[in-house]
């Protein structure tokens, strides 16, 4: 109700609106166009085609089937009628708008930010914010010349337009030649514009030319509430967005790295030795900007920018907060052993950026000749290298767990990205525990001559141990805070729901009784066979409070 509250009471002139500036890429034909390129062999007029309403109808054409007077939505019978060298596939929406957001990701080369707008289409439309950034090409005018002008030159038809606006921007690279709009001049170029111009669907685009207002400037002098009981809250939004009244905002493909740095070729490299003696050069760099901000990252990525408007990226981590260039180095070389024959330059790199984030403070340590050296810094990097070249799940540690059920008492989780351990789960050096225990307590047949006493003999896997001595038992009760909870099975999470999980739990909860919560405790007895094997073993549940009582090996002693 608040959002539409404010589109109604938009005032009739632009507000004052944070300055940005955007760039709009409009690449009418890009299936076929890409199809061209992955099959250079092709010529004449391509069509790609779908089902639609049981029948086969055109969903993308080239330029050369447009000039044949062939359009989207015809029938492929009567386009094949009318042109019979006509070149066909099938069109595959998926694959098309994965390479399209690949094809976006090449665009941050010429700014940080970019998003596929997918108002329209999942795929052709692209949106950059330049603002900031204009000047590394000479200006808006040249930027956007430069754009289209490397586009073009790889077969790619396209328009484009920068505008203040979002809204403006597409609005002119899809519905008037190519330009720079002034911000003064926003009103002035959208006014004569189609009404389709502010992306509106068939059907409110119709209505609006059924009565007479089929230009943008037609609508601003139009009753709001009018136009908003006909044709919804998205057309005044749409408008208002369009002038700048309102903040559209774009969602970038990727993340912005804040701090970063970057080098140009004027020749593309190829060589993997080449790619990371530049990630070398630009660890320098961006170390001492982080250095003279009194900052440290823990995530560097790679972005190499294929000419062939491709873009690879690798990226690394390190387990504490770092700004050494050789460290930062001496990972990425790790990380590069691991792709073996994933690399390829294509037609070369022209350009690479190191980008940082996860950045924390990190102050300047200054090291005197009297400092302890613990090796603990050492060892942090071994652990990033070994990492970066085997994988962040190669390398784990052992984390204490605040639980006194055995099976629970430890963790497993990758050292660069520990997390801090709790001082109240370290285990209690006073309690006699095993060496190893087993990954889950195996039910096992136990004798005793009292039925609450100390076990006598024991059959585990089929094989039959005669005890020799026995001590205990050692009681462990049920823990309080976790009783009346169901056991979630690992990878499981709470967002899933059903009688498939609901089952695999029961079944679970089956095959291994001792994992139930809330429910038995248990009695623990270390026991002796005559060849001098002791073993750990419990039996759950007390008498008089439990229906039935289960034996369970848990470890073994040395």
């Amino acid at each position: 109700m608040a959002l539409r509250s404010s589109i109604l009471a938009a005032p009739a002139q632009p507000s004052l609106l944070p300055s940005r500036r955007y760039l709009a890429l409009f690449l009418p034909t890009w299936p076929t166009d890409i199809l061209r390129r992955r099959e250079p062999e092709l010529t004449g007029p391509i069509v790609l085609y779908e089902h639609i309403k049981g029948g086969l109808r055109l969903a993308a054409i080239d330029g050369q089937a447009a000039s044949l007077k062939l359009s989207v939505g015809q029938n492929l019978a009567d386009a094949r009628a009318m042109v019979p060298g006509l070149t066909v596939r099938e069109i595959d929406r998926p694959w098309l708008a994965a390479i399209f957001a690949d094809f976006a990701d090449w665009h941050s080369n010429a700014s940080p930010l970019v998003a596929v707008m997918d108002d329209m289409t999942a795929f052709g439309d692209l949106v950059l914010d330049i603002t900031g950034v204009a000047h590394l090409f000479g200006g808006e005018a040249p930027m956007l010349r430069t754009l289209l002008t490397r586009l073009r030159a790889l077969g790619y038809t396209v328009a484009g337009a920068i505008a203040s606006t979002i809204g403006a921007a597409w609005a002119v690279s899809h519905f008037a030649r190519s330009q720079v709009v002034p911000p003064d001049q926003t009103a002035a170029v959208l006014d004569p514009l189609s009404v389709a111009a502010l992306r509106l669907n068939p059907q409110q685009a119709a209505g609006l030319t059924q009565m007479g207002l089929k230009q943008i400037g037609q609508l601003p002098g139009r009753d709001r509430k009018a136009l908003q009981a006909r044709f919804g809250v998205s057309l005044l939004q749409r408008l208002d967005q369009a002038y700048g009244r309102a903040e559209e905002r774009l969602t970038p493909r990727l993340p912005l790295a804040e701090r970063h740095a970057e080098r140009r070729f004027v020749e593309p490299i190829g060589l993997m030795d080449d790619v990371l003696m530049c990630a070398h050069d630009l660890a320098i760099q961006l170390g001492l900007r982080l250095e003279g901000e009194g900052l440290g990252a823990q995530a560097f990525h790679l972005f190499l920018y294929r000419v062939d408007h491709q873009v690879m990226t690798m990226s690394v981590n390190s387990g504490r907060p770092t700004r050494d260039p050789a460290h930062i180095a001496r990972l990425f070389a790790n990380r590069s052993e691991r792709l073996q024959g994933d690399y390829d330059a294509g037609f070369g790199i022209d350009m690479i950026r190191l980008a940082a984030s996860s950045v924390t403070q990190l102050d300047a340590l200054q090291l005197g000749a009297f400092v302890a050296q613990d090796g603990a810094e050492d060892l942090d990097r071994l652990y990033d290298r070994v990492s970066s070249r085997l994988g962040p799940l190669a390398v784990v540690r052992s984390k204490f767990v605040n639980t006194h059920i055995p099976e629970r008492a430890v963790k497993l989780e990758p050292v660069i990205a520990r997390t801090a351990d709790d001082p109240h789960a370290a285990p209690d050096p006073t309690r006699l525990r095993p060496l190893r225990l087993l990954p889950a307590p195996e039910p096992i047949t136990v004798f005793a001559q009292v039925p609450d006493g100390p076990p006598n003999s024991m059959v585990w896997r089929r094989v039959s141990y005669k005890f020799v001595k026995a001590s205990g038992p050692e009681r462990l009760a049920t823990e309080w805070w976790r009783a009346g909870r169901q056991l979630q099975l690992l990878g499981s999470d709470n967002h899933q729901k059903g009688d498939d999980v609901t089952a695999a739990q029961e079944a679970l909860s089956e095959q291994s009784p001792a994992y139930r919560e809330g429910q038995y405790s248990r009695d623990y007895y270390i026991a002796e066979d005559s060849s001098g094997r002791r073993f750990w073993l419990f039996r759950q549940g007390l008498f008089g409070y439990a229906s039935q009582l289960d034996w369970y090996m848990q470890g073994f002693f040395p």
